[in-house]
């Protein structure tokens, strides 16, 4: 069973906008790497599966960094080592941590 998260908008840096033109740009593969964000921090998600049908991405959360690039446990009801479903239109681009 994964855990259920309310992913943030990526806004910007979605990986969906920035790859739309892209004809050769394709789903993510088991043991890609793939990131969102979640209550502001930036999530890492090592994909499992991924469902074309709905364009989700299943895996488990290998990485939680905050803003600053502390890596972290668990940030809200969120830990490392939840499997998780990721859709494609809340993934996003890394942004450098920003200098505290």
């Amino acid at each position: 069973m994964h855990q259920h998260i309310e992913w943030d908008a990526p806004g910007s840096a979605s990986v969906s906008e920035y790859f739309k033109n892209d004809p050769d740009h394709r789903a993510p593969d088991p043991g890609d790497i793939i990131s969102a964000r979640y209550q502001g921090a930036m999530v890492r998600v090592k994909v499992e599966a991924y469902r074309e049908d709905d364009a989700v991405s299943i895996g488990e959360v290998v990485a939680i960094i905050d803003s600053q690039g502390g890596r972290h446990q668990h940030h809200q009801k969120l830990e490392v080592g939840h499997i998780v479903r990721l859709p494609d239109d809340k993934r996003a681009m890394e942004t450098t941590p920003k200098d505290a």
